[in-house]
């Protein structure tokens, strides 16, 4: 059975005018259960992510100046990342959602799960929140596998945005592969196909660069191709997705013409990845998406490409 992480304390991340709101998971909730999908999930329960495990990724430095943005009553992080009072509370229980996740799929519990957590996260520097997020969750999930002894992950990012906080996080890490197909060129404005790492982690990232108009079955022939090599070099013990659904046609911020039937082939893709490397070991995190309708929609299909992979 895939473990389903939400919480609707989640909702209380208020952001006021803004794409990243709470009518965001509002819609996917609702169309889970209309589905029913829901109740094929198990539920569990997890705690805030611990500030030790924060420091695993993140500067005290960041930590400590989001929380006083917070005690102040909230403000802005960046010109486009909003701070409520209640917000880096939030930011701390999706973290320890992810990190949760991932515990309980390396012990065997199951071997997938899907958090459906806000803010999103994979824009986050160690050092800085940026791009609507406070924390990096994803980064956070494959520092939690290292530190119980994985030695090869894999994370994969579909959103429309480039993942530039996780890849700088892991930049000169081997042991963390990152792979990256998104909109070029287009915010945060790094991903080029050029950007492969650094150091021990030479090799260990791997940019696929979109332009916008490019049709469906190019970026399906481009992507495939493309993350089928990858992992095959890596042979990750443990697949992480950053899965944003900013790249749907509808999207108002982002929209790479897919569709949402686009997104159950990327499922599908992934999981294949995971049980032909990693026993079938996967953990998917929400990112972007902005259509609460389109988002919803393609949420849907996902987590039932996660169900139809249970054993």
């Amino acid at each position: 059975m895939t473990l389903l992480y939400y919480d609707p304390r989640f909702l209380d991340h208020h952001t006021g005018d803004h794409p990243e709101c709470p009518g965001r998971l509002q819609q996917i909730v609702s169309q889970l259960a209309a589905n029913g999908l829901d109740r094929r999930c198990c539920q569990p329960e997890w705690e805030p992510i611990r500030r030790t495990q924060l420091l695993g990724v993140h500067f005290e430095e960041q930590i400590a100046h989001l929380e006083g943005i917070a005690q102040q009553g909230g403000g802005q992080a960046d010109s486009v990342t909003v701070v409520s009072e209640v917000s880096v509370d939030i930011a701390k229980l999706a973290a320890g959602a992810v990190c949760n996740a991932v515990g309980r799929v390396l012990k065997g519990e199951d071997s997938k799960a899907l958090c459906l957590v806000r803010p999103p996260g994979h824009h986050a520097l160690a050092e800085r929140a940026m791009g609507f997020c406070l924390f990096n969750n994803i980064a956070l999930g494959a520092r939690a596998a290292l530190d119980q002894g994985v030695e090869r992950v894999l994370i994969v990012d579909w959103d429309v945005h480039h993942g530039n906080g996780t890849q700088a996080i892991f930049y000169n890490d081997p042991r963390v592969a990152f792979f990256s197909a998104h909109r070029w060129p287009f915010y945060p404005g790094t991903g080029a196909e050029d950007e492969t790492g650094t150091g021990d982690g030479l090799g260990a990232t791997r940019n696929v660069p979109v332009e916008f108009g490019t049709s469906r079955k190019v970026y399906q022939e481009l992507v495939r191709r493309e993350l089928e090599d990858f992992a095959a070099r890596i042979k990750p013990e443990l697949v992480l997705i950053s899965a944003g659904f900013d790249a749907h046609r509808s999207d108002p911020i982002g929209s790479l013409g897919l569709e949402v039937e686009d997104f159950i082939w990327l499922s599908q893709l992934t999981l294949e990845i995971a049980e032909t490397y990693a026993a079938g070991r996967l953990v998917s995190t929400l990112e972007g998406g902005y259509n609460p309708t389109a988002l919803a929609e393609s949420v849907a299909v996902h987590l039932e490409a996660l169900l139809a992979a249970d054993p």
